[in-house]
């Protein structure tokens, strides 16, 4: 009978030996790789953590906004701007000047992306403003004819404004295609050229969200976009006068300006034992102004034309946009200045009213 077999030490040795060899091996690769994870997520976090604070939110694209041709592009504002405060007052000033200016063909703007896209009603507003009649049908349904209308608006706009220098900062394909911003730069610059009655919030900017369509995915890109800068700066777009110089480069004339001014007013006013002595202050509720024109024209303007003791801004307002009135039936160009610069103390659109009336009735006794 045979003894069974005996594995020998030294078979069993060489085997161990090369299993821990194995072992060893291995487990230095996974702590080799553990620590290239470790590694590498240590840089992507503080990657993301400079990043951060730079990224835009995520958005939250409708359905319509992601119906995309193959290169398509479409932009829309974030949500966040659209929820500031400032964009929505300057929204909502602009369709209350929309509709006080067509009150007369009854139309009434609820939304500046869903009303203006067809060139409808931005026909209405430039001949009303423009006091001009556009060549182009009264009503288009289609497409083509609606963007062959916007063409036609737009050409009139960039006639009227490219002389002063205002960046056309819009197209009939983002005007049609409902880009709200390019619909807000196009109303404010037409406001700012034909000086509307409003005061538009300054300093009001915009995240766009650019969505293009390529290779079948969606890609978007983020850009802020300043819709209003400051009145001062806005207006200057158009024309800078002898004021702007004055201010600039002469303040030190301004007073002399201011006194010549004072005494042609109170040569006047004191006809009506009525003294000036500030011109952005006693000037801000438009009493003086109403009363110097009807001196200035010799006539009596009745008192329920106007507020003699105005409460509140609105009631100023009125009374200044009258004098305008007053003035341009006069024979004066519509002012450039606007009511509510006059009644917020600004002294550079007192004085250019005033002097617009110094220079044409100085000669009045």
């Amino acid at each position: 009978m045979s003894s069974p077999q005996v594995r020998t030490p030294t078979l069993q040795s060489n085997k161990m030996k090369k299993d821990e060899s194995f072992l060893v091996k291995l487990g230095g690769t996974l702590v080799r790789k553990k620590k290239a994870k470790e590694v590498n997520d240590l840089q992507e976090e503080g990657k993301n953590a400079i990043n951060a604070p730079m990224s835009p939110t995520p958005i939250t694209l409708d359905p319509e906004e992601t119906l995309l041709e193959e290169n398509e592009e479409r932009t829309m504002i974030d949500k966040a701007s659209r929820e500031d405060l400032k964009y929505i007052e300057l929204k909502k000033v602009l369709i209350d000047w929309i509709n006080e200016v067509l009150v007369e063909e009854r139309i009434i703007v609820k939304s500046l992306k869903h009303d203006l896209y067809d060139g409808q009603v931005l026909q209405k507003l430039l001949e009303t403003l423009a006091n001009c009649k556009l060549n182009v049908a009264e009503v288009t349904q289609s497409e083509i004819a609606q963007k062959q209308k916007l063409q036609t608006v737009l050409e009139k706009v960039q006639d009227l404004l490219r002389p002063q220098g205002w960046p056309i900062r819009w197209t009939v394909d983002a005007i049609h295609g409902k880009n709200t911003a390019a619909i807000l730069h196009l109303l404010v610059a037409l406001a700012m050229h034909f000086c509307a009655p409003i005061r538009l919030p300054e300093h009001v900017s915009v995240q766009v969200v650019v969505v293009k369509k390529r290779e079948g995915l969606l890609h978007t890109s983020y850009v802020t976009e300043e819709l209003t800068t400051t009145t001062e700066m806005m207006m200057g777009k158009f024309e800078r006068d002898a004021f702007d110089t004055l201010f600039d480069h002469a303040p030190d004339k301004l007073s002399v300006v201011k006194k010549s001014l004072i005494t042609f007013v109170n040569k006047h006013l004191n006809k009506l034992n009525l003294e000036v002595t500030e011109l952005e202050t006693q000037f801000a509720d438009g009493v003086y102004l109403v009363l110097l024109m009807g001196l200035l024209e010799n006539y009596f303007i009745p008192l329920h034309h106007f507020y003699l003791t105005p409460e509140g801004f609105d009631q100023k307002v009125h009374n200044i946009s009258f004098a305008f009135e007053l003035m341009e039936d006069g024979g004066l160009k519509k002012p450039k200045a606007r009511p509510e610069d006059i009644v917020n103390l600004d002294l550079k659109s007192t004085l250019r009213v005033l002097y617009n009336l110094f220079t044409k009735y100085k000669n009045v006794e």
